[in-house]
């Protein structure tokens, strides 16, 4: 189940060491054959940051799709989904982050218990 949560695409070839120290990396060549033997198009994943909110690779049979906006209120990225119809059309919904709220004042209280 670890292989398959965070395991990457990658530019090379084949089977890699995953710099995230979980899962692999595989490449264009990998992601084919997986999509051809189980008679897919598409690997739909997330969990890695895309500035635009999704991202096509592979000759288009991997996307990257993620969803959370201002990823950690610094990243400054926008989000998206995807929408894949009855007949397999795609499309994305992109959108930017809702304006943080906060209350100065509580940013600036220390705790307390401090």
């Amino acid at each position: 189940m670890c292989d398959l949560l965070w395991s990457d695409p990658d530019d090379r070839c084949g089977w890699g060491v995953s710099p995230r120290g979980a899962g692999y990396t595989f490449g264009q060549d990998i992601a084919a054959q997986f999509n051809r033997t189980n008679g897919l198009t598409l690997i739909s994943r997330a969990h890695q940051l895309v500035m635009e909110g999704y991202n096509w690779c592979q000759d288009k049979n991997v996307v990257t799709v993620f969803s959370a906006p201002n990823y950690c209120y610094r990243c400054g990225n926008m989000a998206a989904i995807l929408e894949i119809g009855e007949n397999m059309d795609q499309n994305f919904l992109q959108f930017d982050p809702a304006p943080r709220q906060v209350d100065p004042d509580s940013m600036s209280k220390t705790p307390d218990y401090f």
